[in-house]
C-alpha cells in the first residue's frame, strides 16, 4: 500500500522505502538513544510549566515537507488545495478529541473518514487532471489532519490539568500517526477510484 501510494505520487519504490525508513528512524527516537540528542521531536514551547509542546519529525515534519514538495512539483492551484484542506480539517476535527493520557485520538472506524473524504475531494477537484489527484489527496489528507486534529484540538489538550510534566507532540505516533497514515491511504484509495473509473470507460 505504501509503495503504491508513493508511486502514484510520482516517487519510485526505492524512494518510497527511503522516505518511510527515514521517517521511522527519525520519528521513533532510535537515533536519539545513541547520540543523546533528540532528533525525533522538535520542542516548540512550554505551556503552564507542565505541557512540553513539540512536533515529531517522522509523523509531522516530513509529511509537511512532502506536501510542500508535491504542491510545487505538480504546480497545483492554491485555492483548490486550500478548499480540500479546509474540508478535511473540519472532518478531522469532528472525529478526534483530546485525551490527556494519549494525546489527540480518534476511534475506529471514525479515523477512516478523513481518508475517504481526502480521496473523494481530490478526485472531484481534479477530475479532468487525474494525474494530479494523488498528490492532492496526500496534501489535503496530511495537512487536513494536521490542522483539524492536532492544531485545532491542541489548546483543548493543554487545558487539562496534569500532575507531572508531559509531552504534547504533534504527529507523535511517528509513521503510525493519523497525519502520516491518512495521506498515504487517501492516495491508495484515489488509485482504486481512478482505476475503477478507467475500467468503466473501457
Amino acid at each position: 500500500i505504501v509503495t503504491k501510494a508513493f508511486r502514484d505520487m510520482g516517487f519510485s519504490t526505492l524512494e518510497a522505502i527511503i522516505i518511510v525508513f527515514v521517517s521511522f528512524l527519525l520519528g521513533a527516537g532510535i537515533i536519539d538513544e545513541y547520540v543523546g540528542i533528540s532528533f525525533s521531536n522538535v520542542h516548540l514551547f512550554t505551556y503552564h510549566d507542565y505541557w512540553m509542546v513539540g512536533i515529531n519529525i517522522g509523523g509531522a515534519v516530513i509529511p509537511l515537507l512532502l506536501s510542500c514538495y508535491l504542491f510545487v512539483k505538480n504546480k497545483l492551484n492554491l485555492g483548490v488545495v486550500l478548499v480540500g484542506i479546509g474540508i478535511v480539517s473540519i472532518i478531522s476535527f469532528l472525529v478526534t478529541y483530546p485525551d490527556p493520557e494519549k494525546g489527540i485520538v480518534s476511534m475506529f472506524p471514525f479515523w477512516l473518514l478523513p481518508v475517504i473524504i481526502a480521496s473523494l475531494v481530490s478526485v472531484f477537484l481534479y477530475w479532468k487532471e487525474k494525474r494530479k489527484a494523488a498528490p492532492v489527496a496526500y496534501i489535503v489528507g496530511t495537512l487536513g489532519v494536521l490542522i483539524g486534529a492536532d492544531c485545532f484540538h491542541l489548546m483543548g489538550l493543554l487545558e487539562h490539568e496534569i500532575q507531572n510534566p508531559r509531552n504534547a507532540i504533534i504527529g507523535g505516533a511517528n509513521v503510525f500517526d493519523m497525519v502520516f497514515i491518512t495521506g498515504l491511504l487517501a492516495v491508495f484509495l484515489d488509485g482504486i477510484l481512478i482505476f475503477q473509473q478507467r475500467r468503466k470507460k473501457e
